[in-house]
């Protein structure tokens, strides 16, 4: 199954949309990582448009917290799902898939990973953010090191599997945990819990917006959701492309895709 172009998007579609849930690295970020004001503003129209807004990243516990507290957003899903956080009249709300003991657990287990991943993989590191996470592992392959080639990235993969743990690729990092969760489960959970939106009989009224191999979830789950053109690298890789993708990459794509939904709802 192949994408279609951004411009194909329904006026309908559009109108129809309750909740716009967005990944951060490689969506909303340009290609040196950094956020541009385009993008916040984009979060900002979005919400004028009456979308209610969700990040949703493999980024860490840490920057969740600030991302909740100052963003233009309703909330965010982080560490590809093992956590969400949001504000909930001034005060911080956090919600953890797993005990604080089982995060303990498995960062003794992940410990060992990290170990054999820096010792098999040249050239690979842990990531700079990964001392703000709570449940995962996050290997830096095009962030601060590399790029490395396709061939790296797979050793990475293979590390934390043969070690039962999950892994999923981004556009900078392998994240790996322990556990059942990824960003769709905590979605459908979030959309339920803050606004009793069934994801299973309402899923027409999520957009989701992504650019990699951890967002495929969250294509295959939603018919509505558009690709940065940068996700293009990455479709060999993908059962379950995004339905549309922007001609513009990372944040440029971002603000089109926004631009190009908030313009359908007026003309509707």
């Amino acid at each position: 199954m192949s994408a279609a172009p951004l411009s194909a998007l329904p006026a309908g579609v559009a109108r129809g949309l309750t909740a716009l849930l967005t990944d951060i690295a490689g969506t909303m970020t340009d290609p040196e990582g950094r956020i541009p004001a385009s993008s916040f503003d984009a979060l900002e129209r979005a919400r004028g448009a009456g979308l209610r807004t969700v990040v949703v990243t493999g980024r860490p516990a840490g920057w969740c917290d600030l991302i909740a507290r100052t963003w233009p957003v309703d909330g965010v899903v982080g560490e590809n799902g093992g956590l969400a956080f949001w504000r909930d009249e001034r005060q911080l709300q956090r919600h953890f898939l797993q005990d604080a003991e089982t995060r303990r657990r498995n960062r003794e287990r992940l410990a060992q990973i990290r170990r054999e991943v820096l010792e098999e993989v040249p050239g690979c590191r842990i990531a700079s953010d990964q001392p703000y996470r709570e449940l995962d592992l996050a290997v830096d392959f095009a962030e601060d090191t590399g790029p490395l080639d396709d061939a790296a990235i797979d050793a990475i993969v293979a590390v934390f599997e043969r070690h039962g743990a999950h892994a999923k690729v981004s556009n900078i990092h392998v994240n790996g945990w322990f556990g059942e969760f990824d960003k769709l489960r905590m979605c459908r959970e979030v959309l339920r819990r803050w606004w009793s939106l069934d994801p299973d009989e309402r899923a027409a009224e999520v957009l989701f917006l992504g650019d990699s191999p951890n967002d495929e979830p969250m294509f295959a789950a939603f018919p509505h959701t558009i690709g940065m053109a940068n996700v293009r690298r990455f479709l060999p890789r993908m059962q379950h492309p995004p339905a549309y993708v922007a001609s513009g990459a990372y944040a440029d794509g971002f603000a089109e895709a926004v631009a190009r939904v908030a313009d359908l709802r007026k003309i509707c």
